[in-house]
């Protein structure tokens, strides 16, 4: 299952940004084997993610420490498709890697006894093995070891920006490009622009749509933003649609409420903030193309890039502009 990660991007998200320059690891500028080409017979040995402890906290609160390894596993297996090409899960797994690194010594407190939890509306999805493999059936072996494969080629990798660990943030299918950070959070990031992202309608549910009555978009609107108005015909209730570089809204007019793109995905339960609105007398009509806030890395698009023959280095520093991978600890 891919997952949007929308919340978790968000919280996570802003705190960092307003760190600016602080630091996490070392960039390894001094270590010539920290920077790319990467020595394969050493990478693929597993033992820095081995030697890294990842304390969770599971879904029943309960918290379960675990080597950097077996917890990427579970990651990138409730987090992609297996079926995924092995460039893409490599990718995947490099993306949270780095992901797990900045929490582990960024923490905001949301879990004083973890790094990191299983909610993927916080932090990131996680599953375990067992179940995992339950749910691939005869597949299971296959779709293990590729994960197995995925985490030992890039042990130890993370995205650094001018020798830091990034927030990589990741997401399922994009409408054609990424989303500059400052449209969806109002922060510039220098390596979250937007950038062409090649996935189509190969992915499921590309395109959907969600019918809303007049009533129920009253009632959602009002509940959350009681001071639009909504009085009149519903035909005049949206206006003034402003879209971004990618394709996705940046802003809109509700009720003569200025909402961002991403207010109106989440006040609507849209799958994306790339959408249009209709009006045909009984029901509005949300077009909407791609899943997830947009920002960083398309899942989807990783893939297709993938089966065009690009290694996961090439997907990581298409998706966030201007990074390498790296070593984040020896």
């Amino acid at each position: 299952m891919v997952w949007a990660l929308t919340l978790a991007a968000v919280l996570f998200f802003l705190p960092v940004v307003t760190v600016g320059g602080n630091g996490l690891y070392q960039s390894g500028e001094e270590e010539p084997e920290a920077t790319l080409p990467i020595d394969r017979v050493a990478v693929t040995t597993g033992a820095r993610d081995k030697g890294k402890v990842v304390r969770l906290q599971l879904e029943d609160g309960t918290v379960q420490e675990m080597t950097m390894a077996d917890y990427l596993w579970g990651v990138v297996a409730a987090e992609m498709p297996a079926s995924f090409e092995e460039e893409a899960l490599k990718a995947q797994a490099c993306a949270a890697r780095t992901y797990t690194a900045v929490l582990q010594s960024n923490s905001a407190g949301k879990h004083p006894d973890a790094d990191i939890c299983a909610d993927s509306t916080c932090c990131q999805a996680y599953v375990e093995r067992s179940q995992a493999e339950a749910r691939w059936g005869l597949n299971a072996q296959s779709y293990g070891e590729k994960i197995d494969q995925a985490v030992a080629e890039t042990d130890g990798l993370g995205i650094l920006y001018g020798g830091q660990p990034i927030q990589a943030l990741f997401f399922s299918s994009a409408p054609g490009k990424t989303v500059d950070a400052v449209e969806v959070w109002g922060n510039s990031v220098d390596y979250l622009k937007s950038v062409e992202s090649p996935e189509g309608d190969e992915v499921p549910n590309y395109h959907s749509q969600v019918l809303l009555t007049a009533d129920q978009v009253k009632e959602s609107t009002l509940t959350a933003y009681p001071g639009a108005d909504l009085s009149g015909d519903p035909s005049g209730w949206f206006g003034n649609v402003v879209y971004g570089e990618s394709g996705t809204v940046s802003s809109l007019v509700l009720g003569g409420v200025t909402l961002t793109g991403s207010q109106v995905r989440s006040l609507f339960a849209l799958r994306s903030a790339a959408f249009t609105v209709s009006w045909d007398g009984s029901n509005f009509t949300f077009d909407v193309t791609g899943y997830g806030h947009g920002v960083g890395m398309s899942q989807y698009g990783a893939n297709a890039m993938a089966k065009e023959g690009k290694t996961f280095e090439e997907i990581l520093t298409w998706y966030y502009t201007g990074t390498e991978v790296a070593l984040l600890w020896e």
